[in-house]
C-alpha cells in the first residue's frame, strides 16, 4: 500500500489577524503620482516617507505580475510605524474593493490615540488633491492578506 504525500497547508488567516493587532487604516483619494504625494505628506507633517523596495507587494494575476509600492516612516520615538501604500498599479489594484482610493496608508507597532489619528486625518484633507480621506476597518477589508509584508 503507498503511503499518501504528507501536505502541509500554511494559515494565511492566522499570520493576517497578527499583523493587523493593534493597526490603524486610511483610505486615501488623491489621484497624483505616488513620489508627489510623499514629497507632499513630508513637507506638510514633517515626516520622512521613504520607498522601501525590501517590503513591495507583489501579486499575480492573470499571470501578470503586478508590483504595488510601499513608502515607510519609522517615528524616531517610539515603535509606531507608517507604511503608505499605492492601491493602483497598471490597472489593478491592491485592494480592489476600494478602487476609489489612490492610496492605504497604515499604521502599526505601537497604539494610536484617537487624536493622533485624528490630526492625521485633519492634516491629510488639508493636502491639495485629496479628495477623501476616511478611515478602514478591518472587517470591511476583503483583500487584507495583500497588506501583509
Amino acid at each position: 500500500m503507498a503511503e499518501r504525500p504528507f501536505k502541509l497547508t500554511l494559515n494565511t488567516q492566522d499570520l493576517t489577524d497578527e499583523f493587523f493587532e493593534e493597526t490603524k487604516l486610511l483610505g486615501i483619494m488623491a489621484p497624483v503620482k505616488d513620489y508627489q504625494f510623499c514629497w507632499h505628506l513630508n513637507s506638510l507633517m514633517a515626516i520622512d516617507f521613504r520607498i522601501n523596495h525590501e517590503i513591495e507587494i507583489k501579486l499575480i494575476r492573470k499571470k501578470r505580475e503586478y508590483f504595488f509600492s510601499v513608502y515607510e516612516y519609522p517615528e524616531p520615538t517610539g515603535s509606531l510605524c507608517h507604511y503608505l501604500y499605492n492601491n493602483l498599479f497598471d490597472g489593478e489594484y491592491l485592494l480592489p474593493e476600494f478602487r476609489h482610493l489612490d492610496f492605504l496608508w497604515l499604521m502599526k507597532g505601537d497604539t494610536v490615540s484617537d487624536d493622533y489619528f485624528q490630526g492625521i486625518m485633519s492634516s491629510l484633507r488639508s493636502l491639495n488633491g485629496v479628495q477623501l480621506v476616511t478611515e478602514l476597518t478591518n472587517e470591511k477589508i476583503k483583500n487584507k492578506e495583500h497588506l501583509v509584508f
